[in-house]
């Protein structure tokens, strides 16, 4: 461009993919509602750890990490706080103004335009419908398999027909919901057999599994047996299946979490032609990428993770566009809880792509074109293929 310097060109660039980011409506694929009810400071500050399923011995220190950080420069704007506010002054306006009214402050921001919302945890948080009034956009329900489990067991006058009783619950509720959800990481982590269990193995399992029924309640379901069992009740339904991989609390081993721990499920002919959907994936994200670049089933996002990482997350969001296909690579937040996760969620992930690719850009590797497309096929249309046009 004639009297205009490379570098301008480079920054005009830049400016032009950031103001297409920030319009861009985003498909949240998998996300939990936020509180319904006003938290203290204490409940708070855990919220802002992970992986420790203990209260914190010092509620303080949950502030100062890389999300306690973001909290205090992202948010605090948008309840009329300075950046980089002391958390005590953070923590008074935000009671002052109670959790609806900073959930309505915190999500109308993040302009998502669907929530996939997993409702297998879902005590004390917001339906789908009930996040999509304070954030906008529409909810759809993600079913979790787990949880569909042990709400079916107790009614099972003989559990020996639990995996019939449960494969007519999947295929009702395939109806209705947007995909399916398991917790195996969780429970039993990817190092067990992960073929098709005989019959009676199961019906045994499930024999074992209900004499544990007290008061017309199920135990936690942790039988590797019934849990793998579940995952092929959802691949019949070619439903997409979202799988927990990596990073989350103390209750799982994340070493036995490690999507590479996955090939040989992803090798079986019952996987064919389903969307498998590797959820947050640090610090596995490269793993995730390999594997959505070997199989064309598989899918993943960096989301929990983004928000995490704080202003690290950029990492974590250039990594996911290494090797995986960018067809492959969703937007999600996995925010439960604070309206601060949601929010965060979508800001950090916004800059970081905004960094990464406008990086690009400016390197002349990437033309602003394409730069604008990816960010549009993993913010928005990729979801959309995947769970709405199927």
């Amino acid at each position: 461009m004639v009297g205009v310097s490379a570098d301008a060109s480079a920054s005009g660039a830049t400016a032009a993919l950031r103001e297409h980011v920030e319009r861009l409506g985003l498909v949240d694929h998998h996300v939990h509602g936020t509180w319904t009810a006003d938290a203290d400071p204490v409940r708070l500050a855990n919220a802002l750890n992970e992986a420790d399923t203990a209260p914190l011995a010092d509620p303080r220190t949950a502030w100062d990490t890389q999300l306690g950080f973001a909290v205090r420069r992202w948010c605090a704007p948008l309840l009329d706080l300075e950046p980089h506010v002391a958390p005590e002054a953070y923590v008074a306006r935000r009671a002052e103004l109670g959790e609806e009214e900073v959930a309505r402050r915190l999500l109308r921001p993040t302009n998502v335009d669907a929530w996939f919302v997993d409702t297998g945890w879902s005590t004390g948080l917001t339906s789908p419908d009930g996040l999509a009034a304070l954030g906008g956009g529409t909810g759809h329900e993600v079913v979790r398999l787990e949880t569909l489990a042990e709400q079916l067991l107790p009614t099972l006058d003989d559990p020996s027909s639990w995996a019939e009783a449960f494969g007519a619950r999947v295929e009702e509720a395939a109806r209705t919901s947007v995909g399916f959800k398991s917790v195996i990481a969780y429970r039993c982590g990817f190092a067990v057999d992960l073929a098709p269990p005989a019959p009676r193995a199961v019906a045994e399992a499930a024999r074992r599994w209900h004499a544990g029924v007290v008061d017309g309640r199920a135990p936690r379901l942790d039988d590797p047996v019934l849990l793998v069992a579940g995952l092929y009740a959802a691949l019949r339904t070619r439903r997409p299946l979202q799988l927990h991989v990596g990073f989350g609390d103390r209750d799982l081993d994340l070493a036995a979490v490690d999507p590479l721990l996955l090939t040989g499920l992803l090798r079986r002919d019952e996987v064919r032609g389903v969307p498998v959907m590797l959820l947050h994936c640090y610090p596995y994200e490269r793993a995730a990428g390999y594997l959505a670049q070997a199989f064309e089933e598989v899918h993943l996002d960096v989301g929990l993770t983004t928000h995490f990482l704080g202003a690290r997350g950029v990492g974590a969001v250039a990594r996911s566009l290494e090797l995986a296909p960018f067809h492959k690579v969703l937007y999600s937040s996995d925010a439960a809880g604070p309206a601060e996760l949601h929010h965060l969620g979508a800001r950090l992930w916004r800059n970081a792509v905004v960094s990464v690719l406008g990086g690009w850009v400016e390197q002349g590797e990437w033309s602003a074109g394409d730069a604008a497309r990816v960010a549009t096929m993993v913010g928005r249309d990729n979801a959309r293929r995947v769970y709405l046009d199927a």
